[in-house]
Order: C-alpha cells, then structure tokens, then sequence
C-alpha cells in the first residue's frame, strides 16, 4: 500500500511540474503580447487562468491577483461576459477553454477590444504549440498530418528522440460518466518527454509510449482496471505494434484502431485487443464483402448455415475449443460421446462437411468467422 501510495505521488508531483512549466511558458507569451498592445488600446489589458489569477496585464502590479467574480465556470464558457467593471472573453486550444482575456469597461468598444484580443491571443497559443509542444506534433504525426520528410526535421527543432522503441494505443470509453478518461490516463503517464496522452474526439484517448515489448499487455490492463475500478469508467483498449521510428507511428495508431474494430466483431468480450494476436480475423476483416460471400456460397453448396439452429452452433463452438476432441466436449457439454457424435453427423449432412476432419473443421471455422463478419457490417477505416 506504501508503494502503491509512493507511486500516486511520484505521478502527482511530476504532473504538477509539468503543469507548472506550461503555465509559466504560456505565461510569458501572453505577457509579451499584452506588453505590445499596451499602447494601442488606452485601457487596462490582461489574461486570467481557469482559477482567476491574472497571468498578464498591462498594469503589472495586478499580475498574481485573484479576480474572484470570476469562476471557473465562467471562464469555461464560449461567449464574451461582464463582471465588474471589465469585459471577458475566453479562449484557448483544450478541449474547452482555460483562459479569458479581459479589458476594462462595459461599453460595446470593450466588447470589440476584448474580442479582437482574444482571437489573437488563441492564434498565437495556437501557433506556439504547434511549433514548440512535443505533444502536439505527436499528434500531427499519428493522424498524418505531418509530411514524412519535415518528420525528422521537425523531431530534431524540439530534440526528439526518434529512434527509439514506442506503441500506439488506443483507448475508447464505451460508457459515459462524469469523471474524465482524459485526464485520469494524463495523471497515470505525467512524464511529457516519454509518455503522449492524445485526445482524438469523446470517447477515444491515444497514448504513445516509450515501452519494452514485455510490458504492453500489462501497461494495457492497468489502464482498464484503473479506469474501472476506481473511477467506474469502462473502457476497451486497442494496441498497435512497437515501432523503432517515430515516421511509423500513425502505423502503429492505424493497427491500434483495426484492432478495436476487429475485436468488436470477432471479441466482443475482450477488453484489451493487440494487433499482433488477430490472427485470422485480421485477414477476414481486410477482404472485399463480395469475395466474401462467394466464399459462404461455395462452402454451404449443399446447405445453408442458417439452416442450423442454435444448439448446433453452440455445439460446434464448444468442439473447436475443444481442439476437435469428442470425448472432451460431450464432456464439457454433459452429453453422452454417441449424441455428440449424432450432432456432427447431422452437421455433415446438412453441409457435406465432417469437423472431425482437420482441413473440414478449419473451412469450417473460417466460414463462421466469415459469416459473422458480413453479420456486423463494421466500419473501416
């Protein structure tokens, strides 16, 4: 329990660091900016954070005050706000905004120049991310919105270390509650020079980790039996394959999206789906539909799978986990070895294929895999 609580406060404090470097590297982009426009707009200028401390202005005496008519609340919000005697406009690149920019009066002059500052202000946190935040240009590489010759160029301008072994993950939420996978997966990797937490839309959180080949499936459950144990959160985990070069990540995050999918076809009862144990599924889920149901037409010539009921297939299922063992399925099934051995003769009646027989049991398999798949209609990417 002492390591357990150690380890919580190792993350905490190294989450806060972080933190606090951006802030104080944001910090001075916004100062440097209100500092110029200072003498353009005849009135009092600055930017307050999500806990109302002003962070920049252009009275800097006032820099370190708390504004407290102004509430987290307030600031999170999209639209331009009065409190006091000074106008509000929010901004900022999160998923919802972490800063105001403010300017003092209430008049509709105020409410332009606070505006006006606000685009500006979000543009240029936009454009210093995009050029300095390591987290960032993770991003732009796994989506592919990166050229793959400014990869390297890029890596190197932020002293990236490119050559080094490294996994996509991906972590789609499958139920809603008021706790934030985001930032609970933030606080489990706070190290930002190894470790890429990445929001890609509502339910999915991309992780890019520095990690031993031999620690992925562990790695993969902590984050779900955190996420549900502790916070209720359930969730499915998608794994691509280690890459050695940063170029071959949005591989990696394409793999770790085809291997939800294909586990929400074939593994529903999975919660964790690695790229490398797809094994046939991958296959089946990369081929044309058409091909596919030529396949089913040319194996059920003589009968058509929906013509065995229920019982049956659960039988088949039973004997292929099984490893085509009679004796150890009637066994599991509680039946006698001549009633399972009635069933499969009926199966072979009805579809001119014995599973007793190795190369039958496989077309077999493939079969219900294939049937399965055009059951599901899945999306692909």
């Amino acid at each position: 329990m002492d390591n357990c609580a150690g380890a919580v406060e190792n993350r905490a404090g190294l989450n806060l660091k972080r933190r606090r470097k951006e802030e104080i590297m944001s910090n001075r982009l916004f100062q440097g900016v209100i500092h110029q426009m200072r003498d353009s707009i005849d009135r009092t200028i600055g930017v307050i954070d999500e806990s109302s401390v002003i962070i920049a202005c252009s009275e800097l005496g006032k820099i370190g005050e708390v504004t407290e008519s102004v509430t987290a609340e307030d600031i999170a919000s999209q639209a331009a706000f009065v409190s006091g005697n000074y106008t509000y406009k929010s901004f900022g690149s999160r998923p919802r905004p972490e800063y105001a920019v403010f300017v003092s009066g209430n008049d509709p002059e105020a409410a332009k120049y606070v505006g006006l500052l606000a685009v500006s202000l979000n543009s240029i946190k936009q454009y210093y991310d995009e050029k300095y935040d390591r987290s960032n240009f993770i991003k732009n590489v796994i989506l592919d919105n990166i050229l793959p010759g400014d990869i390297y160029l890029k890596s190197r301008e932020l002293r990236f270390n490119s050559d080094v072994s490294r996994v996509c993950m991906l972590i789609k939420v499958t139920n809603q509650t008021d706790v934030s996978a985001y930032d609970v997966v933030q606080n489990l990797f706070p190290d930002k020079n190894k470790d890429f937490v990445i929001n890609i839309n509502e339910t999915d959180i991309a992780l890019v980790k520095e990690i031993d080949p031999r620690d992925i499936d562990k790695l993969a459950g902590s984050i779900v039996d955190t996420l549900s144990s502790e916070f209720y959160t359930h969730c499915v985990v998608g794994i691509g394959t280690v890459v050695d070069s940063i170029k071959d990540l949005a591989r990696s995050f394409k793999e770790a999206q085809i291997a939800l999918e294909v586990g929400k076809v074939f593994d529903t009862e999975k919660t964790i789906v690695s790229y490398n144990n797809l094994g046939i599924a991958r296959l089946i889920y990369q081929l044309p539909t058409t091909l596919c149901e030529m396949f089913l037409k040319e194996v059920f010539k003589r009968g058509s799978i929906e013509s065995l009921d229920h019982e049956t297939l659960f039988t088949i299922q039973r004997f292929f986990e099984n490893n085509l063992n009679v004796s150890e399925t009637s066994r599991k099934l509680f039946v006698h070895r001549n009633t399972l051995v009635y069933r499969l003769e009926k199966i072979k009646k009805i579809t001119g294929l014995d599973l007793r027989e190795f190369e039958d049991a496989i077309v077999f398999k493939v079969a219900l895999m294939v049937k399965k798949y055009l059951s599901s209609s899945p999306s692909k990417f």
